[in-house]
């Protein structure tokens, strides 16, 4: 069996601003992501070079930078039949030799100059499956389980592919991304109870807090 050290396979950022009836409440949307070679800026809530049209339900601080995996992408190759490039689902990083769905909300990541955390999985929209122009998308997306990950930019840096993936702090409570996403009703708010506590960091505390005001 080859180990595959995790790295970012990919860096992607908006390469087409898109218009028409699928793109959502805006009439725009800068889903389309495609690969580029050189270094990107992670700062504040932006991926340099990226848009975000849909400011109230994409983007901020919890929802910076996209991040999906090769591997999955790949199981959707093959179970859909069709060739799916870096960036396809919206991705602003590719990455390669990490189980993300086994992410643990709150674990951080150097990679490049930039230090990102885990922040929630990626619930699937309208947009997306506008983009794919596959109508039943957001039950098979969700039906399938493999979510990918948003993460909070925590120290601004630089980042490009090849970058090696380094795992440096992994929150005791344990709750991934998967199980995040899987959750429904009382459980989802048995997580949120869990993410509030005092072993999480206080921007996931803090995003937990929101979330369980809002239920």
């Amino acid at each position: 069996m080859i180990v595959v050290e995790p790295k970012v396979l990919s860096v992607n950022v908006t390469a087409e601003v898109h218009h028409g009836g699928w793109t959502g409440d805006k009439g725009r949307t800068g889903i389309d992501k495609r690969s580029v070679s050189g270094p990107v800026m992670l700062a504040g809530d932006a991926v340099e070079g990226d848009v975000v049209a849909d400011r109230k339900n994409h983007g901020g601080y919890d929802q910076a930078v996209y991040a999906y995996s090769r591997e999955d992408a790949e199981w959707w190759e093959n179970d859909l039949g069709i060739p799916l490039s870096c960036g396809k689902f919206g991705e602003n990083l590719t990455t390669q030799g990490l189980n993300l769905r086994d992410s643990v909300i709150g674990e951080r990541w150097n990679i490049g100059s930039a230090t990102l955390e885990v922040a929630q999985p990626r619930t699937p929209c309208r947009v997306f499956a506008g983009f794919w122009d596959r109508p039943n998308l957001i039950k098979e997306f969700t039906d399938a389980g493999r979510a990918g990950a948003y993460l909070r930019i925590i120290n601004e840096g630089q980042v490009r592919p090849g970058d090696a993936i380094a795992v440096v702090d992994r929150p005791k409570h344990g709750i991934t991304v998967a199980e995040l996403f899987n959750a429904r009703g009382e459980d989802r708010f048995r997580i949120f109870k869990v993410l509030a506590g005092q072993d999480s960091a206080e921007s996931v505390r803090q995003w937990a807090l929101k979330s369980l005001e809002r239920k």
